[in-house]
């Protein structure tokens, strides 16, 4: 039972930067956006966030010198895709290269330090409940917040009009810009709230998840946070099982290798995006298969209008 709950908790710790990223890239591929630019959002974010705590003190104000840093480099790809109609995919790519550069940058001074996590919820009796209790009520912060910011975004998106009106810019932005609705505005919105998204994604590795400030710690999770949306057809929901799903592929290769298993590391640890390449090679076969294009709000196809 505890060797259960051991890892249900670090699969639950693992998949949380994943669905904070990936929630706010469904939002941005929502409004026909594709951002490539997730990764470096979320290792600059990493870095600020760590910053901002270790100078301040405080997890809530890290967590926020990590969203204001990611929605400052979606900031940058909005400008540049939407106000100057650069293209999306290299401005991604270049985005990305930016976020990595600038990350070293704002942790060099920091690389080896160390801050207090962002502490757990304990509730007496009902967190010390077998299995059950740490589980649901024994996680930080950050956890339930990428669950709440799920569910908002669900509800946004299917429950009010102006969730119903960012799918129209997507699903067809020139009858939207027709009906009078600003799509550019509306567009670049949603990209500041997946920086946002991603930004604090990756300050959550710094901050709760190994609370102190190495290189490169996001690891490739922007990628794999760019692969769940897909994997999810765009469905917040469907978001969630992807998330955990990846989350455990992760946290597999720890508990392999702690077995003794004889598996080379390095294949362990490239497990997460062996699935991850697997998965869109699936999903794209049986679309073929179907004979059914790709959802319009990947947005490839899209030039902003002016």
């Amino acid at each position: 039972m505890e060797f259960v709950e051991a890892v249900l908790l670090t699969v639950i710790t693992a998949s949380t930067p994943l669905m904070l990223a990936a929630s706010g890239e469904l939002v941005v591929e929502r409004a026909g956006v594709l951002n490539l630019g997730v990764e470096g959002m979320m290792i600059v974010g990493a870095a600020c966030g760590f910053a901002g705590a270790y100078l301040t003190g405080s997890i809530a104000l890290g967590a926020l010198c990590g969203i204001l840093a990611g929605a400052a480099l979606a900031a940058v790809f909005g400008v540049l895709t939407l106000g100057l109609a650069t293209n999306q995919v290299a401005s991604g790519l270049a985005l990305t290269i930016l976020g990595v550069g600038l990350s070293g940058l704002i942790g060099a001074g920091h690389v080896g330090q160390k801050i207090a996590g962002a502490a757990q919820l304990y509730i007496p009796y009902i967190t010390d409940i077998p299995l059950i209790g740490k589980i649901a009520f024994g996680q930080d912060g950050f956890v339930y917040l990428s669950v709440a910011l799920l569910i908002g975004v669900w509800y946004f998106l299917y429950r009010t009009r102006a969730g119903l009106i960012l799918r129209a810019v997507g699903d067809n932005h020139a009858s939207a810009h027709a009906l009078g609705y600003p799509v550019l505005r509306i567009r670049f919105l949603a990209v500041l709230f997946g920086g946002a998204c991603a930004g604090l994604g990756g300050a959550y590795l710094p901050l709760a998840y190994t609370p102190f400030w190495v290189s490169g710690m996001t690891a490739g999770r922007g990628w794999i946070a760019l692969a769940l949306v897909v994997f999810a057809s765009w469905l917040p929901f469907r978001l969630m099982i992807g998330a955990y799903l990846f989350g455990g592929i992760t946290i597999l290769q720890l508990h392999a290798q702690g077995a003794g298993l004889g598996i080379p590391s390095q294949l362990m640890s490239s497990l997460p995006y062996l699935a991850t390449i697997v998965v869109l090679v699936l999903i794209s076969a049986m679309r073929g298969r179907a004979g059914s294009p790709a959802p319009a709000s990947l947005g490839l196809a899209f030039v902003p209008e002016r």
